[in-house]
């Protein structure tokens, strides 16, 4: 069993990088994988940097060079949910892209059903486990992302919400979980809550990134745990 772990940024991997035993960088298209175990798990784990099409190169990479059996995609992202405070944690059961006109997906390939891409089901049931024994700051939901290419601030946020009723917003989890579904890799993302309605733009994410990044990576690894001990 290898996991790999997608950060977009280097803050949000960094918390990962000391518990990575036996740890060996290799570089390959421009991006530094760490491989190495963590709990007795093997895992590599990056960042691709941001936006959609960094995050599908790296999790292409992950399966095609490094054989992960599940990606876990760990980080931050924007409260879209008015009842989400910064530091809650948004786990997925779907995402899907805000930018993206449906008949993509659905009338060309991958020919889905609809535009949501599922989390795994047995991820989501460990992951409810992990949070239980962990019990982390701020509240934990599950439920649905939204990709796009942008920063979400004020503009574009409420129709955002009104079209697609999202908890979080980000810039790449759905791309992962498209990569992950045309390669029927288990996905789940893991993200804390950085910026929300009320404290929005960038400056809330920059001064909050670091702590919720701590956040983030308590959960994966508490994940990380169970899946070592039930997959």
């Amino acid at each position: 069993m290898k996991i790999g772990i997608i950060c977009a940024g280097d803050e949000e991997l960094a918390p990962f990088l000391p518990l990575i035993n036996e740890c060996k960088i290799i570089e390959k298209s421009m991006l530094k994988f760490y491989a190495g175990k963590i709990d007795g798990l093997e895992v590599v784990a990056l960042f691709s940097g941001v936006c959609k099409v960094n995050a599908a190169i790296a999790s292409q990479l992950l399966i095609d060079t490094f054989g992960v059996d599940i990606i876990i995609n760990s980080g931050t992202a924007g409260g879209m949910e008015p009842a989400l405070e910064i530091f809650d944690t948004v786990i997925s059961t779907e995402v899907c892209y805000h930018d993206v006109a449906p008949d993509i997906l659905t009338e060309f390939h991958p020919w889905m059903n609809s535009v949501f891409f599922a989390a795994a089901p047995k991820l989501i049931s460990l992951s409810k486990f992990a949070v239980d024994k962990l019990m982390p700051s701020g509240k934990v939901v599950w439920g649905r992302m939204v990709t796009g290419e942008s920063f979400i601030t004020d503009e574009g946020r409420q129709k955002i919400y009104d079209e697609f009723a999202p908890l979080t917003v980000d810039m790449e989890t759905a791309s992962i979980a498209h990569v992950c579904y045309v390669n029927a890799v288990p996905f789940i993302s893991i993200r804390c809550v950085t910026d929300t309605a009320k404290h929005s733009g960038i400056d809330n994410f920059e001064e909050n990134c670091a702590k919720a990044s701590g956040i983030a990576k308590d959960i994966t690894v508490a994940l990380l745990s169970e899946i070592r001990k039930a997959w």
